[in-house]
């Protein structure tokens, strides 16, 4: 991964906090934050009712699985699909149907 430097101005008291940081530390503090405020504004476009579901997914850069998470923690209830349940509990059961033979 390529990389480039950004020069940030920040209050003194974060400064401070995160002087001592590591180049790896910060960059995963950024990249976790700046997924949370993705997610955090997909669902507040959703639940607005700006966009579907899976709009919101796609613009918090998630599936919809990781969406609907982020969304119940928030006491959201996401719309519920048979694809989500299958990633979330397995597949389902199908019904078996006997054979003529076996009667």
């Amino acid at each position: 991964m390529t990389s480039e430097t950004l020069t940030l101005t920040l209050p003194a008291p974060l400064a401070h906090e995160l002087g001592s940081a590591t180049q790896d530390f910060l960059a995963d503090l950024l990249a976790r934050g700046l997924r949370e405020v993705k997610v955090e504004r997909a669902l507040e476009r959703y639940a607005r009712g700006g966009i579907s579901f899976g709009a919101a997914a796609q613009q918090a850069g998630v599936s919809q699985t990781q969406l609907a998470r982020y969304a119940y923690a928030r006491g959201m209830e996401p719309p519920t699909s048979e694809e989500t349940l299958d990633e979330e509990l397995g597949p389902a059961p199908r019904p078996t149907v006997p054979s003529r033979s076996a009667q």
